[in-house]
């Protein structure tokens, strides 16, 4: 026997501060797009309410999750969402921003750093590889 190992079955996973990076730049534009749309200030007693924000950032994100495979914020830091067949995760994508908008999910993880909205959908963050 040679003294290689067998390859892993798990992806690399990305960092955790790529990926709180790419969560906050998200919030950011659904904070953006919310006030453009509602013609609200970002912040202050006029703001519009962070209800309509998370809404906002639901959306963007398990869309754009859902059929790219990343999001604004991922795509920016060099991240993606891949499924169990190394694609983009699909529809399991609205389950996992479901739970990733309850926050807890997100911050319990496991051994492997995967946080249990990525385990509850399949998914796995892995850093983008340049072609």
């Amino acid at each position: 026997m040679s003294g290689t190992s067998e390859p892993s079955t798990m992806p690399e996973i990305a960092g955790f501060g790529r990926r709180l990076l790419a969560l906050l730049i998200d919030w950011i534009v659904a904070s953006l797009t919310v006030a453009l749309a509602t013609g609200t200030p970002l912040a202050g007693p006029e703001a519009a309410s962070s209800w309509w924000v998370l809404f906002a950032f639901f959306v963007e994100v398990a869309i754009l999750d859902a059929t790219l495979g990343y999001s604004i914020g991922k795509r920016i830091v060099g991240i993606h969402v891949i499924g169990p067949h190394g694609g983009p995760v699909g529809v399991m994508a609205f389950l996992r921003t479901a739970l990733l908008c309850l926050v807890l999910p997100a911050i319990l993880q496991n051994s492997e750093g995967r946080g249990f909205h990525d385990i509850a959908a399949g998914s796995v963050i892995t850093p983008m590889r340049r072609a």
